[in-house]
C-alpha cells in the first residue's frame, strides 16, 4: 500500500493508524502547497483532487477520504480493535465520532488556515470551533478515549485535528481534559513513530 500525506495535515490520522495496524506501506510526501512529489512527479496525475490523503492498494484501487481509510485499514486488523466489528452498533457510534471530527471540527479549521479570510469571519469560526471543543473536553472527562477504554481511528483523527489549535491561535488551554487526552494519544508509540516519519518531531 502506499499514502500520500502532506506533513501535519489529515493525512497523519491514517499515517498513525497505519503505524498502529502494522501493516506494510509506503508514505509518500505529497505537500499541499506544492503538489509535486519527490520525484518530481506532478500529484495531480495521481489524485486530480490534488488533497490528501490517499491510499493506493497494491492492485492500484484507490481510497480517498481519511474516515473512510482508517476504517478500511482497520479492518485489515481486525485483533488490533482499531474500530470494532462493521454491523455493531458500536460501530455506528465510531463512525459518529468520525463524521463529528470530519464536519464540526476538521472543516471548522479552514477558514482559518486561508489567508483570504476576513478576520471576523475567522472570529465566529474560532469561536464555534472553540464551542465545539469545550463539549469534547467534556466528553472526555468520561473516559480515557472516543469510545471507551480503548484506542480507535476516531483518536487518530481527532488528535490530528486538535493539533491545528497552536498554529491558528484556537485557545484550548482550558481544556484540561482535552490536554490530558492529547498527551496520552500523543504518548503512543504508533503516533510518535508517525510525527517522526512526517518531520512533525525529532
Amino acid at each position: 500500500m502506499k499514502l500520500y500525506y502532506s506533513p501535519g495535515a489529515c493525512s497523519l490520522s491514517p499515517h498513525i493508524v497505519l503505524k498502529e495496524s502494522g501493516l506494510a506501506f509506503e508514505a509518500i510526501a505529497a505537500p499541499t502547497k506544492t503538489h509535486q512529489l519527490p520525484d518530481g512527479t506532478d500529484y495531480y496525475t495521481i489524485n486530480p483532487l490534488g488533497y490528501v490523503p490517499l491510499l493506493v492498494l497494491d492492485d492500484g484501487t484507490q481510497l480517498r477520504e481519511g474516515p473512510v481509510i482508517v476504517q478500511y485499514i482497520a479492518d485489515q486488523v481486525p485483533a488490533k480493535n482499531l474500530a470494532p466489528a462493521n454491523g455493531t452498533f458500536a460501530r455506528y457510534k465510531l463512525q459518529e465520532w468520525l463524521n463529528f471530527t470530519g464536519t464540526e471540527l476538521h472543516k471548522g479549521f479552514s477558514p482559518l488556515f486561508n489567508p483570504a479570510m476576513p478576520e471576523e469571519a475567522k472570529a465566529l469560526s474560532k469561536t464555534r470551533l472553540i464551542s465545539r471543543l469545550q463539549w469534547v473536553d467534556a466528553e472526555l472527562a468520561k473516559s480515557d478515549y472516543l469510545m471507551g477504554d480503548t484506542f480507535t481511528v476516531a483518536d487518530a483523527y481527532l488528535f490530528t485535528v486538535t493539533g491545528w489549535c497552536g498554529h491558528v491561535a484556537v485557545d484550548i488551554s482550558a481544556l484540561t481534559h482535552l490536554a490530558a487526552y492529547r498527551a496520552r494519544v500523543g504518548a503512543r508509540p504508533a503516533v510518535q513513530e508517525a510525527l517522526r516519519a512526517e518531520g512533525l518531531i525529532k
